[in-house]
């Protein structure tokens, strides 16, 4: 993703990674995995990038990409350290998947590492449905992933 509001989000979340992963997948893994997906796999048709911005910075983002013909796959939720704690990753999660049923999609895949527990309680919260046995130790299980099946728009 190279769009100039996310790379503030992104270059924090890759600290924030390193912080919690650095011991567990090695220092610098955090920006590898940040740029193992081509920019254009979030671009439309199949894909989307959200960010919320006040007064001109970068508070909350998130994307999408094209998992399957029926399946969008979300990437890189988050909120900056600075602003969270106020819904706003809720609100990004809902707008994605307000924007992925209007393309056409019925599904969201998406995982998230053992290390981030609110991210984990986001999902659980919202009515993801978790793909692992929620009673084994998440470091064990390494990627959580997670899905939902969305709600179908209305006609217009």
């Amino acid at each position: 993703m190279h769009d100039r509001r996310v790379r503030p989000l992104l270059d924090e979340l890759a600290v924030e990674y390193d912080a919690r992963y650095g011991d567990l997948f090695g220092r610098g893994a955090a920006a590898e995995e940040l740029n193992r997906y081509p920019a254009a796999e979030f671009e439309g048709p199949g894909g989307a990038l959200l960010v919320i911005q006040e007064d001109g910075e970068s508070v909350a983002g998130g994307a999408f990409r094209r998992y399957n013909a029926t399946t969008a796959e979300f990437k890189r939720i988050w909120t900056h350290s600075a602003h969270r704690r106020r819904g706003l990753a809720r609100l990004v999660l809902a707008e994605l998947e307000a924007l992925a049923a209007r393309r056409g999609y019925r599904r969201v895949f998406l995982t998230t590492g053992p290390r981030q527990p609110e991210a984990k309680h986001l999902y659980l919260s919202t009515g993801y449905d978790p793909q692992f046995d929620l009673d084994q130790d998440p470091e064990l299980i390494r990627s959580l992933a997670f899905t939902k099946v969305l709600s179908v728009p209305p006609l217009s």
